[in-house]
């Protein structure tokens, strides 16, 4: 069996831990070299705890160039600019490219200029790239060469969404969005917001609609169909170190009873057994998903007795490292070495 030859470049974070998760396991794989400024000469099991005793693979401080030397694919999991650069240095080369931060994401400079920095190292890749959705682009995905992972909050949200989109009834509407999130999104270095004495027992809104990920969101929808939806939204700070919930509310399709709409959920998603729409009097829960691909999907719509007003609540639940992360570029690395994105990913929460 051929196997594929896989580089990480950015190895120390939380997402590079869930990459190692998966591929150190998979028996069609092998890690040539994980690369990072940080812990150089230390194995990844001295930083990464869980591999203690389980690889002798260590950090390295190499040049892009010599980490992707002889690999099918690289993982670039480093903050924004940063993965820019480096991917600039590869992009004429053979291997194929997963990128984990939101340098690719957006297609539009002028949005990313206003969400993430004030210049972009290479615009004239902005829109090469391939969304890493593979809900919405599991074509496009398995022929690319340069592949985009989606955000956490832009996976948990507009996945929920996509099938409302796809029905063209969320084109000119208002969604009225609210998101919570683990401590593990804002990533391995401490920032003063998200120790654990001000996280812990506490629950604050940040960026309140203005969070990097609302263009990504529209942006998606937009594809599936939304056209000049505009969003609400206001991310959360949970006491969690992994997990996240969103939760939309939004004029409820015309003619459609919620069994109906729940039928077409299902449907939608025939093609992806790691997403559960719940049935009627199931909510979402985050233990139910967390250390897995998962993501939970419940509906519900209330008719206003004063109004008449029909309004849809979409709630769903995913671990923002697995499928609003790594996991989501597993899913990607599946479809662009010829497996089908479940490949080896569909393992259960652990309870409670």
């Amino acid at each position: 069996m051929k196997k594929t030859q896989v580089s990480i470049i950015g190895g120390s974070g939380f997402l590079s831990a869930e990459l190692l998760r998966n591929l150190l396991v998979r028996d069609d794989v092998d890690i040539l070299r994980v690369s990072s400024k940080d812990h150089i000469g230390q194995t990844i099991g001295q930083v990464h705890r869980t591999f203690y005793g389980l690889s002798d693979l260590v950090f390295e401080d190499i040049s892009p160039s010599e980490c992707v030397a002889g690999a099918d694919i690289v993982f670039l999991a480093m903050p924004h600019i940063i993965t820019a650069k480096v991917a600039m240095e590869l992009f004429d080369k053979e291997v194929k490219i997963i990128d984990l931060s939101g340098d690719f994401r957006l297609n539009n400079l002028a949005d990313y200029t206003r969400v993430y920095a004030p210049q972009h190292p290479c615009p004239e890749r902005l829109g090469t790239f391939t969304y890493g959705m593979p809900e919405l682009y599991a074509d496009e995905i398995t022929k690319s060469k340069h592949v985009a992972n989606p955000g956490c909050f832009a996976t948990c949200i507009a996945v929920s969404l996509l099938p409302i989109a796809k029905l063209g009834q969320l084109s000119n509407k208002n969604v009225r969005l609210v998101a919570l999130t683990g401590s593990s999104g804002s990533g391995v270095h401490p920032q003063v917001g998200n120790h654990h004495t001000v996280r812990s027992n506490n629950i604050k809104a940040y960026k309140v609609f203005n969070h990097q990920h609302t263009p990504e969101i529209s942006q998606t929808l937009n594809a599936a169909g939304a056209e000049g939806v505009s969003l609400d939204f206001v991310p959360v700070s949970a006491p969690l170190s992994r997990g996240m919930m969103s939760i939309a509310q939004l004029d409820a399709p015309k003619d459609m009873s919620e069994e109906e709409l729940r039928s077409h959920y299902e449907a939608a998603f025939s093609d992806f057994p790691l997403i559960c729409v719940l049935p009627a009097g199931m909510t979402p829960e985050v233990v139910a998903v967390k250390n897995t691909l998962r993501i939970e999907i419940g509906l519900n719509i209330k008719t206003d007795e004063v109004t008449g007003q029909r309004t849809l609540c979409v709630i769903a639940a995913l671990d923002n490292l697995i499928k609003g992360g790594a996991g989501q570029a597993m899913q990607n690395f599946n479809l662009m070495t010829g497996h089908d994105n479940a490949h080896q990913l569909q393992q259960p929460a652990t309870w409670p």
